[in-house]
């Protein structure tokens, strides 16, 4: 017995799509919350060509980098402010050293200080204290404009948005400086979190969404 030969099997035929000259790609995946990382991982095959380069996100900065940064702005916005502070009040004091009884201690009521010791002591008081508010101001801008203050960039660490990496800007680090009030309570417990805590972050950095990286 023969069989008839078989015939291969049709297949609907569907009108091909080409593709049109400028016509965007298919949408990405998307991002997840933190910068750098698609959601779901990358696509197979790749990105077409053209796509966007993903950036790769920097390893977190260490809690003795910060530590040590924050040291390193203190002493800068402490010490010389402070320096003008002190002198100004001993030449106060010394403008009325004279007119003190050595036996009683009491001050003469007679007797009329230095006016040029007591207002050039007044003086050096005001300008410690512009000092200290305009050096914090200007470290705030730097944050916010580079990420870095004196101390972080010494440390080589920098403060970024944790969507993008990208500098806060001065109103969100002003703000961020605000949050670390709340740090400091109960016993200094936020700024000890980033020991344990996966992202390194205080409480201060959740509420804003910071992370605190390593540059190099």
């Amino acid at each position: 017995m023969t069989y008839p030969p078989q015939q291969p099997p049709q297949y609907p035929q569907y009108p091909q799509q080409p593709q049109q000259p400028g016509q965007p790609y298919a949408p990405f995946p998307q991002q997840a919350a933190g910068y750098g990382y698609p959601q779901g991982g990358y696509p197979q095959g790749g990105y077409p060509q053209g796509a966007p380069v993903m950036q790769q996100r920097p390893p977190l900065a260490g809690w003795w980098s910060r530590v040590a940064a924050t040291l390193i702005d203190g002493l800068l916005l402490g010490l010389i402010p402070f320096a003008f502070l002190i002198v100004g009040i001993i030449m106060m004091v010394m403008s009325v050293a004279d007119c003190v009884d050595e036996t009683t201690g009491a001050v003469a009521s007679s007797c009329e200080p230095s006016t040029g010791a007591a207002g050039t002591g007044m003086v050096l008081i005001v300008i410690g204290g512009l000092l200290g508010f305009g050096l914090s101001l200007w470290m705030l801008y730097r944050q916010g404009k580079t990420g870095q203050t004196v101390g972080k960039k010494m440390m080589n660490i920098a403060v970024v948005r944790e969507r993008d990496g990208q500098p806060t800007g001065f109103g969100m680090a002003f703000v961020r400086n605000l949050a670390h009030i709340i740090d400091s309570l109960p016993f200094n417990l936020g700024y000890l979190w980033p020991l344990w805590d996966e992202k390194k972050q205080t409480w201060a950095d959740k509420m804003i969404g910071t992370v605190v990286i390593r540059t190099r």
